[in-house]
């Protein structure tokens, strides 16, 4: 029977297990559920057979022991074919299981966690070594790489030790030391340009007189005067060179929102709150009238404390020459007008949320313009074409050709909130204001996106764009800053407890054709119109 059983351990793995049962129970007494157990675990795995045969082993016969020799031979052979199949760490489980003092699974994971360890301290050595050779390279003196275009290849072509392999091994992080450098260089070479300009400004003269907010200011072409829009209600026209006011207009019955002067005859166009808009004659007296009693000191005083009616005699006109309104007119605020090239016609921007193309000789709406979806905030026409721009709080503004027969309408969408104010360049592009706190220019050509956008820290009221392309901003935060048609800061105009506005900016105005000291004019809601003087940098910037 031992032979016969010793002659199973040829039987192939797949032999049938119904004789396993017959040879256990007839080999071994009082023990067949151990050898069946063990035949059972033979079937399963080699881990059991070490097991139960062992433990058959310890309270049988020789005969007994002899199958449990042959069991366990029989597992170390089952073991070694299911080592082709198993894992590394299968076979280091093995002998364990079988009762082994060794365990060479754990020497095997500590020899791994040892390369790992290795491979760490081979890590951050390389990594002491990158970061000594980065802070060698970039304690270089900045000065010396201001106004270079490539300061850290430079550096990088200059420093023998950091060879091309150093550089491949710095990977994205060395490309983002780059990106840095340069950005720092190329912002150092913006404000070097701003300095080598030396924009200067500064203010020259104060025009005080109004009784409420001042909500626009307008320069009149090859003449040294300004015309002022107010909400008590008037409007008035001022020396530049004297600061005096020269001729108050009270014909309107609510706020002033808009002054244009006529680009060749001495008339001047209002807008106003009381849904209309006037023409009215300019015609001011340039002499100065006599003043009787007052020491410069106190007229100083005066003009700080009390209405210049007082103090002065200024001419006053309540009759204008024509006026726009009645049927097929606005129902609502005109908050802005200006005149067409020719000065034949005009347009004016009504809270009505419709514009209006006006006849002078007639007085006769000529074309309702309707499109905007909220009231509009500002209108102005081209210097030379007969182009018409609209804003409105609608978040957009139109551009109205009057060149055909049947006007064609562009519409503009940008900005977020409400547009203030769109103005004319004279290289036929427009620059567009907005609550959005950002300033845009744009071709006219190109209706989608904005050549440039400006953002600011405040919101925008209506800017004035110069013939050499400064873009003067006026803020709600009282400040006034400078820019060109590129997006490039040039200056800001300064604003101390002094000088500066104190209340909010409303309008800007240029004026470059006549020889005076002030080239700039601002009016605000603090009831006074500043005059400055800009130093602009050349044309061809």
């Amino acid at each position: 029977m031992a032979l016969d059983l010793l002659g199973r351990q040829k039987m192939p793995l797949d032999a049938s297990s119904s004789k396993q049962p017959t040879v256990a129970s007839s080999a071994v007494t009082g023990g067949p559920a151990g050898i069946t157990g063990s035949g059972a675990s033979v079937s399963s795995g080699g881990v059991g057979v070490g097991v139960a045969g062992v433990s058959a082993g310890t309270g049988v016969t020789s005969t007994v022991g002899a199958g449990v020799s042959s069991t366990s031979v029989m597992g170390k052979q089952l073991t070694a074919k299911r080592s082709l199949k198993l894992g590394s760490l299968a076979e280091d489980v093995m002998p364990m299981s079988l009762g082994s003092g060794e365990e060479p699974f754990r020497a095997r994971l500590h020899h791994l966690f040892s390369q790992i360890e290795k491979e760490f301290e081979q890590l951050h050595a390389e990594n002491m070594s990158l970061r000594e050779k980065l802070e060698a390279v970039a304690g270089t003196p900045r000065d010396s790489t201001v106004g270079e275009r490539l300061p850290m290849q430079d550096a990088f072509e200059v420093d023998g030790s950091v060879n091309k392999s150093f550089k491949s091994k710095l990977g994205s992080a060395g490309s983002k030391v780059k990106a840095g450098h340069k950005l720092r260089a190329q912002t150092s070479r913006i404000v070097s340009s701003f300095k080598a300009q030396s924009v200067v400004s500064s203010l020259v003269r104060e025009f005080c007189g109004h009784k409420d907010g001042v909500w626009q200011v307008s320069t009149k072409a090859g003449q040294p005067i300004i015309g002022t829009a107010s909400a008590d209600h008037s409007a008035c026209i001022w020396g530049i060179d004297t600061g005096r006011c020269l001729l108050q207009y009270q014909g309107h019955s609510g706020s002033v929102n808009s002054i244009k002067f006529h680009p060749t005859r001495d008339i001047v166009l209002t807008g106003s709150g009381d849904a209309t808009a006037q023409i009215w004659q300019a015609a001011v007296n340039w002499e100065v009238p006599a003043r009787k009693g007052h020491s410069s000191e106190e007229e100083l005083d005066d003009e700080e404390e009390g209405p210049y009616e007082e103090k002065e005699r200024i001419d006053v006109l309540r009759t204008p020459l024509c006026e726009f309104s009645g049927p097929g007119g606005h129902n609502s605020v005109v908050v802005a007008a200006d005149w067409l090239p020719g000065g034949d016609q005009v347009i004016t921007a009504s809270w009505d949320r419709s514009a209006i193309l006006w006849d002078v000789e007639t007085r006769e709406p000529l074309h309702p313009l309707y499109g905007h979806d909220h009231e509009l905030t500002h209108a102005s026409a081209h210097p030379s074409q007969r182009l018409v721009v609209t804003a409105s709080r609608d978040s957009t503004f139109r551009l109205w050709d009057f060149r055909d027969p049947i006007p064609a309408v562009s519409v503009f969408q940008g900005h977020t909130e409400n547009v203030t104010s769109t103005v004319f360049t004279r290289d036929d592009k427009v620059v567009s204001g907005s609550d959005d706190r950002s300033v845009k220019v744009w071709e006219l050509r190109n209706m989608r996106s904005a050549l440039t956008t400006i953002r600011t820290d405040s919101a925008v009221n209506r800017l004035a764009v110069s013939a050499s392309g400064v873009i003067a901003i006026p803020h709600d935060n009282r400040h006034i800053r400078l820019f060109d048609l590129n997006g490039q800061r040039i200056a800001r105009l300064p604003r101390t407890s002094r000088q500066g506005h104190r209340r909010m900016v409303s309008a800007m105005a240029w004026t470059e054709d006549i020889n005076s000291n002030c080239n700039l004019f601002s009016s605000g809601f603090d009831r006074r119109v500043l005059g400055w003087g800009v130093c602009l940098p050349p044309k061809d910037n």
